[in-house]
């Protein structure tokens, strides 16, 4: 069932101590201090168990890793954080330790969401299989492509459609259409030299984007302006000088895009978060400070089961959270 994606007015982050999920903080443009409304993820609003790692998240729902990619025990959790809801899928037999990575996705045209695992079979080559929440029951074989950088790969997420490189080369973008089930590769923008595991793919205003963000001066992004045609690649250079100093050779990832069009980034396993104008050319810093990772998360009051259906087990956590 399709739903719209936000009880909320103003975007927030998902915040990640080393890899693994703490906090809630909503963004209001406004608020001097957004740590005001930050929220520790708690009985009210708690994920299925301790140390997992995000995945991904689409319409308020999120994926979610318990474990590691090379473990033949990992578990993957469907939850609706403010509800307490969560659902464990059911994974593929695994005989022996491969590297796994999933992305979470949802199709606008199918109205499905829809997860993707890819498992390393021979020379970084893997194996894909996806599974459709509520209606499969058992994951289906949808193709082969080089494995992607991450555990997760869901954060070029663009209009349905997941996107990752591999580390061999730098010349190709692979994708997968979570409504038609189709793998294809887009041509990155010409005569890179950034090695792409240097390279991090997002999406920013629903556009894909190639951000290199490793310069101490600047951080360099490349948008697909017109998807799928390579000739409208258009870079961007965002030059750092107006961050506060004794930060501004770090790197900073591209997270999203929120008020006005400034581009929210994450200071790579740091704990600061700046926002870039672009008009004024200009950063400032938004005052979160718990987090090493951010994701893009936008909470959601509907329940797991107009996802899943009626006849699957939803579990929840403690305390029951009730459904007005």
């Amino acid at each position: 069932m399709y739903h719209k994606r936000t009880s909320s007015n103003f975007p927030s982050l998902l915040l990640s101590i080393g890899d693994y999920v703490q906090f809630l903080v909503e963004l209001k443009p406004d608020d001097p201090s957004p740590l005001k409304s930050t929220t520790v993820l708690s009985p009210k609003f708690h994920l299925p168990s301790p140390n997992m790692r995000l995945i991904g998240s689409c319409n308020g729902f999120v994926c979610l890793l318990k474990g590691w990619m090379f473990d033949l025990d990992h578990s993957v959790y469907i939850s609706n954080p403010p509800l307490g809801e969560y659902f464990k899928l059911k994974l593929p037999k695994q005989e022996k330790r491969t590297r796994v990575a999933y992305a979470f996705c949802f199709s606008e045209a199918s109205r499905q969401y829809k997860v993707l695992r890819s498992a390393v079979r021979h020379q970084k080559v893997a194996e894909l299989k996806v599974y459709t929440l509520g209606v499969d029951e058992k994951w289906r074989y949808v193709g082969e492509a080089p494995q992607p950088l991450s555990v997760s790969f869901s954060k070029a997420n663009v209009n349905g459609v997941v996107h990752w490189m591999n580390s061999e080369k730098n010349d190709s973008i692979y994708s997968f259409n979570s409504w038609t089930e189709e793998l294809k590769s887009l041509l990155a923008p010409r005569g890179l030299e950034t090695p792409s595991y240097n390279l991090t793919l997002v999406e920013l205003g629903n556009c894909l984007c190639l951000c290199s963000p490793n310069h101490s001066e600047y951080v360099d992004i490349w948008w697909m302006k017109e998807y799928g045609i390579a000739e409208s690649w258009t870079k961007t250079r965002i030059l750092k000088d107006t961050i506060q100093s004794n930060i501004r050779c770090d790197i900073f990832i591209p997270i999203s895009t929120w008020k006005d069009g400034e581009i929210l980034m994450q200071r790579y396993r740091g704990t600061q978060v700046v926002s870039y104008n672009p008009k004024e050319k200009k950063f400032t810093k938004v005052k979160v400070y718990l987090g090493h990772k951010s994701s893009s998360y936008i909470p959601s009051f509907y329940s797991l089961k107009t996802v899943i259906g009626e006849s699957c087990q939803v579990s929840y956590t403690y305390p029951k959270i009730d459904i007005v």
